[in-house]
């Protein structure tokens, strides 16, 4: 019995399968004998005949070949399994008694990974097997990271290049050749590849080239390129320069990256970042980023600089007519308008100003769409406020031209509110704010205007906003009161009813109803107000039920949008059972112009409330439309001739024709 020596390779997970191929039973015996001892598993073969017909359903871990036997040979058996799929990289360790160079030679022809002298030396071989299957499991790693590598590249669209400085050329790797167009035999030069750099970028480019060359500094750089089928295509370079052993520059290395797909979505990204998805103009954080910028310049160089904030009148009347579509339509047509108003430029970065020089502000001028039916016009330059003002009316006139949209011949005009910098604020939302508030003084006073921002303008919209918050607050800190004005019948002497009045007590003032009333109609306070005074309404009516015996009605005024409202006449209701009298005691008044601007929607509310006993009062009769069609349509109880007509009776012949046809 032969000595076990044993030697295992701690790095294997099993035991090694090894086929055994050798001519020599005895041979073939003691070598299984010893391999097996030393931890591998065995299968036999006496021929290469019987070795290949067993190669067919078992693939080995390595294949030890005796070199000489009679029919096949260790050579030709080699030879033969190299060309079966699958066995080109199994590692095969030739056995020969043979120490001839001859031989040697001939085993590494035909595909033997090693050669091993014959000798009962089973450590040494052994540990060449070991070394053989080490060698395999580097190779087989190495092979599946290159081809994980290639695969990423693949799918990243990117290769790897290698220009040597004497001699070597420009070397691409095969996924690199695919980013370009070419095919793994196309012979590629540096000078064909500049060939596909536009003429008008290649010159920045090879300035770029040399620069790096003559410093051996790092290249990063996106070059976009033309196909030879004609497709435009980003490439992304990144190259190191490499140094021979002696520390002289040798030549470049490095990536190359298709990043069209990238540079598309990132221009994309960043046009839906700055620009309106409608319009197409620079969005809110676009133009607050241009002001920022202006500001900056006009404060550096000592100029004023204009905000324009432009606000459509009758958009909302188009948009809730014709549809959203038409809206968008007339908005898109409106952004082409004021574009052309301006010197507009569509796309400024950082990088554009600075290369701009001195003057790079003018670049920043354009108009964008703040949001809505809202513009604003920057102009970083103006010398007075009639260059801003000669803008505003630029964009008055374009305005007032129709507009087609969706077969209809519209018009809209516009109002707008201009702010200097640096007199009227010093950053951009003081000028937003106070271009705003010149903005509303030109809706306040007729609309289709422009009007230059004043401190004058700023106190009035402070005293209107202080009047707003103080107006929420008035019900719950029970400011308002009614105050009830009689109706007389002159004719019999008595009282046939009462109107009531509402009042506002404001810090020990009383305010009257032309300050507030309006203001309360525009936010929409008007609603709480009105319904607060029917519940005030209803309690005094008992009240004086029950003091002494009042039985007529008070009038109370309401909006036109209450009369809308499918709850007014359960709300009513509800204030007089609440209070224990009949519903004829409140009567309501809604004004002439009201009730004809809402006519067909305030109708129904007219019938149902009058079938539960409310009666209800014209107010300012004569100073609407003055219709007396609509009266005997309406369940109308009452008439209230303006004081107009009535102030100037027995006066004026005419105030007392028109109130005796009445």
């Amino acid at each position: 019995m032969l000595p076990s020596i044993a030697f295992v390779d701690t790095n294997l997970a099993h035991q090694p399968g090894v086929l055994l191929v050798d001519d020599d039973e005895v041979n073939l015996l003691l070598t299984a004998l010893a391999l097996r001892e030393r931890g591998f598993t065995l299968v036999e073969a006496s021929s290469g005949e019987q070795a290949l017909a067993l190669l067919r359903d078992w693939t080995p871990d390595i294949i030890v070949l005796d070199a000489l036997m009679p029919g096949l040979d260790g050579f030709a058996t080699c030879s033969a399994l190299r060309r079966m799929p699958g066995f080109e990289n199994v590692p095969v360790l030739m056995l020969t008694g043979l120490d001839d160079d001859a031989s040697i030679a001939r085993a590494y022809e035909v595909g033997a990974s090693d050669f091993y002298v014959k000798a009962p030396q089973w450590s040494l071989l052994t540990g060449r097997l070991h070394y053989l299957l080490r060698a395999s499991r580097t190779r087989i790693e190495l092979e599946r990271s290159k081809s994980k590598l290639a695969r990423a590249q693949s799918l990243a669209r990117m290769g790897s290049f290698d220009w040597r400085r004497q001699g070597g050329g420009m070397l691409l790797s095969p996924e690199a050749l695919r980013v370009f167009g070419f095919g793994p035999q196309d012979a590629v030069t540096l000078r064909s590849l500049l060939r596909m750099v536009p003429q008008d970028e290649r010159c920045a480019l090879l300035r770029l080239l040399h620069d790096s060359l003559r410093q051996n500094s790092v290249l990063a750089t996106d070059v976009p390129i033309v196909l030879f089928d004609g497709r435009q295509r980003i490439i992304h370079a990144e190259a190191e320069p490499e140094f021979n052993d002696h520390g002289q520059y040798a030549g470049y290395t490095g990536i190359l990256q298709d990043v069209t797909e990238r540079r598309h979505a990132e221009d994309k990204i960043r046009q839906l970042a700055n620009f309106d998805a409608l319009t197409g103009l620079p969005n809110r954080r676009q133009l607050l980023w241009r002001a920022e910028r202006a500001l900056e310049q006009a404060r550096r160089l000592q100029h004023q600089c204009a905000l324009l904030l432009i606000d459509l009148d009758r958009f909302k009347i188009i948009n809730d007519t014709l549809g959203h579509g038409a809206g968008d339509e007339l908005l898109v047509e409106v952004a082409r308008r004021l574009r052309a108003c301006v010197r507009h430029s569509d796309q400024v970065m950082e990088s554009a100003l600075e290369a701009s020089g001195a003057r790079s502000h003018r670049a920043l001028e354009a108009v964008g769409r703040l949001g809505g039916d809202e513009f604003v016009a920057l102009l970083p330059e103006v010398l007075d406020d009639q260059d801003a003002a000669r803008v505003a009316q630029r964009v008055l006139d374009a305005l007032r031209e129709p507009i087609f949209v969706s077969g209809h011949e519209c018009f809209v005009t516009g109002s707008v509110g201009v702010a200097i910098y640096p007199r009227d604020g010093a950053t951009v939302l003081d000028l937003l704010r106070n271009a705003d508030v010149a903005m509303y003084s030109v809706k306040a006073q007729g609309k289709n205007s422009a009007a230059i921002f004043s401190p004058l303008l700023a106190g009035r919209g402070r005293e209107k906003l202080e009047v707003e918050t103080a107006l929420h607050k008035a019900i719950e800190r029970d400011e308002l009161v009614l105050h009830y004005q009689p109706k007389v019948d002159v004719h019999a002497a008595r009282m046939v009813g009462a109107e009531a009045l509402m009042r506002w007590q404001r810090g020990g003032r009383l305010v009257p109803p032309g300050d507030f009333i309006p203001l309360a109609e525009e936010t929409g306070l008007i609603v709480p107000l009105s319904e607060w005074a029917l519940r005030e309404a209803a309690k005094q009516a008992r009240s004086w039920q029950q003091a002494f015996g009042f039985a007529d009605a008070i009038a109370v005024n309401l909006p036109s949008r209450l009369f809308e409202r499918s709850d007014l006449v359960e709300h009513i209701h509800q204030c007089v059972t609440s209070c224990g009298v009949p519903h004829r005691v409140i009567q309501l008044e809604i004004t002439e112009d009201n009730l004809m601007k809402e006519l067909q929607n305030v109708i129904p509310a007219l019938h149902r409330l009058n079938e539960i006993g409310v009666e209800i009062s014209i107010d300012d009769f004569g100073t609407g439309y003055s219709s007396l069609a609509y009266l005997t349509t309406l369940p109308i109880s009452e008439l209230k001739i303006d004081r107009s007509f009535v102030r100037d009776l027995g006066i004026t012949p005419q105030s007392s024709a028109v109130v005796t046809a009445i």
